[in-house]
This record gives structure tokens, sequence and C-alpha cells, in this order.
């Protein structure tokens, strides 16, 4: 049996999945979880063979629960999401996501993603795949990156530098290039830019 861990945070998906995936005779859903934090817990607990993992959910995203459990257990990651942008892709698989599929797919095609992860294979939707090879690269270097995700929900300044360990003065010095690189005249805008190109 595969054993499998079910998280998202919109209950009639993630119970809807789970209903269909336990009538596959193979896969076992060992887990349902609400957000982020709770997948974490209860992966490092149960160890499941897959870990199925919303995009988008409270507490940590599927890419950072991936990130976040591939170093602490030998479980395989499989990301689904409504909004499949191609800098996500490149995020999730530099992350340790061995599967990557729109939502708008059906639980067969789930199963079957989940039977290829668990034997070792990796998946990547071919629409998905097509739109990363011509994506643009993301001209940010890694703290600028780190300074957007830290700020992303209006923290300050001085909050920023404490979470990351930086002099304010640093932080509003990477601000400041990232408005300059990304043409946005704010930091709110520049997070919202690069939330929509999956750079974060």
């Amino acid at each position: 049996m595969i054993r499998v861990l079910l998280a998202d945070d919109e209950v009639m998906i993630r119970s809807a999945l789970a209903a269909l995936l336990r009538l596959e005779d193979d896969i076992d859903v060992v887990a349902e979880c609400a957000d982020g934090t709770e997948a974490i817990a209860r992966a490092v607990e149960l160890e499941p063979d897959v870990c199925v993992l919303d995009l988008e959910m409270p507490g940590a995203d599927g890419v950072d629960v991936a990130a976040q459990l591939s170093r602490r257990i030998a479980s395989r990651f499989v990301v689904v999401t409504r909004h499949a942008r191609p800098g996500v892709l490149r995020r999730a698989l530099s992350s340790g996501v061995a599967g990557f599929l729109p939502k708008s797919r059906g639980a067969d095609e789930v199963a079957q993603v989940v039977r290829k992860v668990a034997a070792g294979g990796r998946y990547v939707d071919p629409e998905i795949a097509a739109d990363a090879l011509t994506d643009e690269r993301c001209p940010l270097t890694p703290r600028e990156l780190d300074v957007l995700r830290v700020g992303r929900r209006g923290e300050t300044t001085g909050q920023i530098a404490r979470t990351l360990s930086l002099a304010p003065g640093t932080v509003r010095n990477h601000v400041s290039v990232v408005l300059g690189k990304l043409g946005v005249e704010t930091r709110q805008q520049a997070v919202l830019l690069a939330e929509e190109k999956g750079w974060i």
C-alpha cells in the first residue's frame, strides 16, 4: 500500500480527493491536513510514502512544506495548485518536489502521479513544463527574495531586519534594488509581481 498524506485548506476538495483515492486498491490516505503547519507535524509523525500538498495554504505553502520535510523524512512530495505558474515550478523542483500538477486534473491522474512518485519517478504536467521553458528568469538574488518573502504581509523594515538578522539599512538597500530591477514603485507591488511570477 502507498501511504498518502493530503494537505489542502479547502475542505471540500481535500475530502473529495481523499474519498476518491481511498477507492484505489493500492493507496491508503493516512492523514488529511488543513494547513502547512499541520502537514509538517503529521508527516513527521506518520512518515507517509507520498505527501500531496496544495501550493497555497496557511501556515506554509506546499513548496515550503516539502522543503522543510525533505530534510527530515524520506517521504516524496507532489504539489497541486490552481495557479500553476512556471516560476513556482522551478522553486518546487529545487525544493525536492517530485510531482507537480494543476488541480484541474482528475483523481485518477492524481493517483497515477502518486504511484509514479512513490516508485521513485518524477512527474511535471506537460503544459506547465512547456510554459516554464519560455518563462523569464528571476532577476532577484536569494537575499532580495528573502526580504520580499519575509515582508510579504506588510512587515516593517525593522521586523524584516530582525527576522533575517540584517541591519535595517541593509533591508532598505535590498528593497531599493528590488524596486529598480522590477520597475515598480512600492515594496507591495514588488511582492505582488514576485508572487505572480512564482518567485516567492
